[in-house]
C-alpha cells in the first residue's frame, strides 16, 4: 500500500431523486449529463478550482461553486447555457474519493 493520494478516475454515485430526476430527462438530456459526468470523473479536482481550469471543458458546461461562500462545498454543473443542471459533492477520502451527484435539472 502507498500513501500516494488517488487519482482519477474518480467514483460518481446518486441520491435516489437525482437518480429519478435523470432517468426520467430525454435521452438527449441524458447525453449531455453523462458527457457531463465523464468529464468530472476524470478531472484531476471536479470542482475546477483556479483560473481558467475549467477552460478544458466543453462549451456547453460550467462549473462553479453552488454558495460563493463554500468554495468547498456542493458545486453546479451548468449544462447547455443553463437548460440543466447537476449538483454535487467531491469527497476526497483517501481510500475511496468519490462524487455524489444530489440533483439533477433538465427544462
Amino acid at each position: 500500500m502507498t500513501d500516494d493520494p488517488p487519482l482519477p478516475p474518480w467514483q460518481m454515485d446518486w441520491t435516489a431523486e437525482a437518480r429519478r430526476v435523470f432517468d426520467a430527462m430525454p435521452a438527449d438530456a441524458r447525453r449531455l449529463v453523462l458527457a457531463a459526468r465523464a468529464e468530472l470523473v476524470t478531472a484531476p479536482d471536479p470542482y475546477y478550482r483556479g483560473i481558467d481550469t475549467d477552460a478544458s471543458l466543453p462549451h456547453w458546461i460550467t462549473v462553479r461553486p453552488l454558495a460563493s461562500t463554500n468554495p468547498g462545498g456542493p458545486h453546479i454543473a451548468d449544462l447547455a447555457g443553463g437548460r440543466g443542471w447537476m449538483i454535487y459533492t467531491f469527497i476526497r477520502r483517501h481510500a475511496e474519493p468519490q462524487i455524489t451527484v444530489t440533483d439533477a435539472f433538465w427544462a
